[in-house]
């Protein structure tokens, strides 16, 4: 399974970035974005920033990433998926049956 991380912009290049999430920091490639300025957030899939997040988009990534830490170490994990409180998730339209 390839997790996307949502990383803030430290310095770039045009061609790549450093960028940073909890502390880690390493060099990715921008080539699929518009050299993006420093302090932005992006997606980043196997050092590849894909695109551009809005700080929402990328908080509830993260939290979404320590939520799954959570539960895998036998924690409570509801605070990290406030979101999903009030609503039950929906699958995208392409998975659902019939």
């Amino acid at each position: 399974m390839c997790l996307g991380l949502p990383m803030t912009i430290v310095e770039t290049d045009g061609v790549s970035a450093l960028c940073e999430f909890r502390g880690e920091q390493r060099r990715v490639s921008m080539l699929l974005l518009s050299d993006p300025p420093v302090g932005a957030k992006v997606l980043v899939y196997i050092d590849t920033a894909v695109r551009l997040l809005d700080e929402a988009e990328a908080r509830l990534i993260a939290d979404a990433i320590e939520g799954l830490g959570a539960a895998l170490n036998g924690e409570d994990c509801d605070r990290f998926f406030a979101d999903l409180i009030d609503r039950e998730p929906q699958l995208p339209e392409h998975l659902r049956l019939g």
